[in-house]
């Protein structure tokens, strides 16, 4: 088992940063690939970022590509969505998942094992 706990979220003005946080324990986060998911009211669990177990290789949707950066610590086994230039289309609850390290592009949800309780982001206009 993973459990993962994500943290970091907020309210924040439009063009503003916020970085979140989400925190692994239970297993070897070297063996997981991680991913940041995000549901706005009304509409399907999105995908938003992904990371490879070596921190190396990372896809982001287009939505979010020149604003968002995720990035992982290994010795804190911790996963990071920095977001900036913060849009109102951001506004969601941000979801942190992790799936062991395999070929699959992880940018779909029905790859993940385990998700975290989610952080609510919420960008005023």
């Amino acid at each position: 088992q993973v459990q993962l706990v994500e943290s970091g979220g907020g309210l924040v003005q439009a063009g503003g940063s916020l970085r979140l946080s989400c925190a692994a324990s239970g297993r070897t986060f070297s063996s997981y690939d991680m991913g940041w998911f995000r549901q706005a009211p009304g509409k399907e669990r999105e995908f938003v970022a992904a990371i490879r177990w070596s921190g190396l290789i990372t896809r982001y949707v287009d939505s979010v590509k020149g604003r968002f950066t995720i990035s992982r610590d290994s010795a804190k086994s911790t996963v990071y969505l920095q977001m900036n230039s913060l849009k109102p289309e951001d506004t969601a609850v941000y979801y942190c998942a992790a799936k062991l390290s395999d070929s699959s592009p992880g940018n779909w949800a029905y790859e993940y094992n385990y998700w975290g309780q989610g952080t609510q982001v919420t960008v005023s206009s």
